[in-house]
């Protein structure tokens, strides 16, 4: 009779502590893209270059992944409850410099925008967090979930330009760092980490040395530098390119690449339930499989009618589908207690590699006045993806690591 009244609550808890770390997820998400939406305005009246103005955007990402492996590391060692609000809090720090007195000038950008990218870390607070709460066969599902709180960036592409253009700079500042103290003060009252959760006891630099020895870190973030920085590449590049390639219009262009950022975002969950019932392997080698047929063909570039947003919205549902399956993938390989090291590394590797085929598109671009060259290099890397798919990370699988 215990066990029977036991089990619901058990899940109605679970599904509270998935509920609120998407949530939170999400919402730092948003803070982490402030700064974005807001680059052709600043460019303007700070008179910035395109250099200045590309790295006004990049510095909060940049950081926001490569903070992912400190963070996700305390995480293992403090848990979610302790590390989710005090992300939280600390971003509604920069937040508020950055929406008050820190828009005025290009040095006070960057300088707030470097700590911006506080709210990019919190990715690695809560996969380990959801992790511990779910029972192995439904934790890729619940990892994809979490995971689909990157659409956070998107309230800020939809919210940011119009709340300024109604009020002033401060306004979505201010908005946004309200948000966050109200889910700062939530979390730390209703976050609780999971019942048996294993906390490591060897030092910081010893687990970070040790996660680094783990085959499946590096595994891990090859796949999901692909997966996932296929996906941010084509977020932040996908405007330019049907806009030069296919000569629409700014706001059209706009359009096409929310909608592939909304499957992407969708099918992340998908993913994690496929890996669930087939295995994140299986899972990874349709997705790239997928990936190299779609980009072979997007580099054709055919009509956008019916060929070309085929092959797009393909690639945006593997991307996404992908990007769940590899953390399926480290819930099953990662021991317990290193589950948030090896999601900090794999994640830094995941932002950090959606900067690289921006890059190669427009240098391409520029050089020879095609994207053919560029989306046949993504096809290839794709396949290759697929190789290391079949062969070592098959092998890996068999050989689960405790």
């Amino acid at each position: 009779m215990t066990s029977t009244h036991t089990q619901p609550v058990e899940t109605r808890r679970r599904v509270l502590m998935l509920g609120l770390a998407t949530a939170g997820f999400a919402l730092n998400f948003w803070a982490w893209a402030l700064l974005s939406p807001l680059g052709p305005l600043f460019k303007e009246s700070l008179k910035l270059s395109a250099f200045q103005q590309a790295l006004l955007v990049a510095v909060p990402v940049v950081v926001g992944s490569l903070g992912r492996i400190p963070v996700g590391a305390l995480t293992d060692r403090f848990g979610g409850r302790v590390m989710f609000p005090v992300i939280s809090a600390l971003t509604i720090v920069p937040v508020l410099f950055l929406g008050l007195a820190g828009h005025s000038s290009l040095t006070a950008l960057l300088i707030g925008g470097f700590f911006l990218g506080l709210g990019g870390t919190s990715f690695a607070v809560g996969v380990p967090f959801v992790n511990a709460w779910f029972p192995p066969e439904r934790r890729g599902f619940a990892i994809g979930v979490f995971g689909a709180g990157m659409g956070g960036t998107a309230i800020s592409a939809l919210t940011t330009v119009p709340l300024v253009k109604a009020g002033s700079v401060a306004v979505p500042f201010a908005i946004t760092a309200a948000v966050l103290a109200g889910y700062a003060v939530l979390a730390a009252v209703l976050l609780r980490d999971a019942p048996g959760r294993v906390v490591p006891t060897e030092p910081l630099a010893r687990r970070m040395r040790e996660t680094l020895r783990l085959a499946v870190t590096w595994q891990a973030s090859a796949l999901y530098a692909i997966a996932f920085g296929g996906y941010v590449a084509f977020s932040v590049y996908l405007p330019a390119y049907l806009k030069t390639g296919y000569g629409l219009a700014q706001a059209d262009a706009s359009n096409r690449m929310a909608g592939f950022v909304l499957f992407a975002v969708v099918m992340r969950p998908v993913g994690g339930w496929l890996s669930d019932r087939f295995g994140p392997v299986r899972v990874l080698g349709g997705v790239f499989a997928v990936v190299t047929a779609a980009a072979a063909v997007q580099a054709f570039t055919p009509g956008l009618v019916p060929l070309g947003t085929a092959a797009f919205l393909a690639m945006a549902a593997a991307l996404g589908a992908g990007s769940g399956a590899v953390f399926a993938l480290v819930a099953l390989l990662a021991p317990a207690n290193k589950v948030g090291s090896v999601t900090g590394v794999v994640g830094a590797a995941g932002g950090l590699g959606g900067f690289v085929p921006p890059l190669v598109m427009g240098a391409l671009y520029g050089e020879l006045g095609s994207y053919a060259l560029g989306l046949a290099a993504l096809a290839l890397v794709a396949a290759a993806a697929l190789t290391f798919t079949a062969t070592a990370a098959r092998r890996s699988s068999h050989r689960p690591q405790v």
